[in-house]
């Protein structure tokens, strides 16, 4: 009842011209603030920006000098190096992501290509002879056998679906080798960036002997295997290259929980470096 008294009372107030010139002069000097504060929005973003891509570069200046300590260090023990020769999809857009949700340990966009890894001469991709299974009971290995033929395009005929929530793809290399650089391509027809991405390996199947974690960027434990303290990373045509460091294993699993872009887990083409264990 108060409410209506209110506003009937207002409906019949009259206002006097200076009132209404008043009221006309705050709402002007209300919308020039509100343009001021979209302008420093806009500025400050693009600062933020800025600091990130010279986060990057720094990171990526620091990932490239620990490269060649690495290299240093095996040439030293004997192993001649060389580096890693990927043979790249094409790319599947152009130009830097927008309206993107991401948080405070995203990698931000990389505006150059990724230095090369240097690795042991003679490396085999080691996926190709393997089995490959998964945590979906709903998928065929059919369909499974697709993240290990070779085609990493971005094609909708290349990427398969996996149920929604922490699920992984299992890969056996069929006996112990020495693992060099792993190679993941999700999916990177668009922009996003895959949630909880944790890659481990084992010297049994049911990962209950000589697991290790060689990445992980959960770094809330959501999906419940340990805190990672790696960042999350845009998917892009060059696939994620992880650093196995000659870790010794027979069967690697690869988990994921969903993207920016979709709960659902895809998966293009994974590639494992690497040779017998000695």
């Amino acid at each position: 009842m108060e409410r209506i008294q209110l506003s009937q009372q207002l409906e019949q107030q009259e206002y006097s011209p200076f009132q209404v010139q008043t009221m006309a002069n705050q709402k002007a000097i209300l919308e020039e603030s509100l343009d001021n504060i979209g302008k420093d929005r806009e500025r400050l973003q693009a600062e933020i920006w800025e600091e990130e891509m010279k986060i990057s570069k720094k990171i990526s200046v620091g990932l490239t000098l620990a490269s060649v300590i690495v290299a240093i260090a095996l040439q030293s023990r004997g192993q001649d190096l060389v580096p890693l020769n990927l043979k790249l999809p094409a790319e599947a857009f152009k130009g830097t992501p927008k309206d993107i949700k991401t948080n405070s340990y995203t990698e931000p966009y990389p505006d150059k290509p990724r230095p090369a890894m240097m690795v042991p001469a003679g490396l085999k991709n080691l996926a190709k002879g393997g089995k490959i299974t998964t945590s979906d009971k709903n998928a065929t290995q059919e369909m499974l056998d697709k993240i290990i033929d070779g085609d990493k395009e971005a094609a909708d005929q290349s990427i398969i679906f996996l149920r929604k929530g922490t699920q992984y793809v299992q890969l056996d290399l069929g006996s112990p080798s020495e693992i060099f650089a792993v190679v993941i391509w999700h999916a990177f027809n668009a922009a996003k960036v895959y949630h909880d991405v944790v890659v481990q390996v084992a010297d049994n199947a049911d990962f209950t002997q000589n697991v290790k974690t060689i990445f992980n960027n959960d770094q809330d434990n959501s999906s419940g295997l340990g805190v990672g303290t790696d960042r999350e990373f845009f998917e892009t045509h060059e696939g994620k290259l992880i650093d196995a460091k000659g870790v010794k294993a027979q069967f690697i699993r690869f988990y994921s929980k969903g993207s920016t872009e979709s709960a659902l887990n895809e998966y293009t083409e994974i590639e494992v470096y690497g040779r017998p264990a000695k």
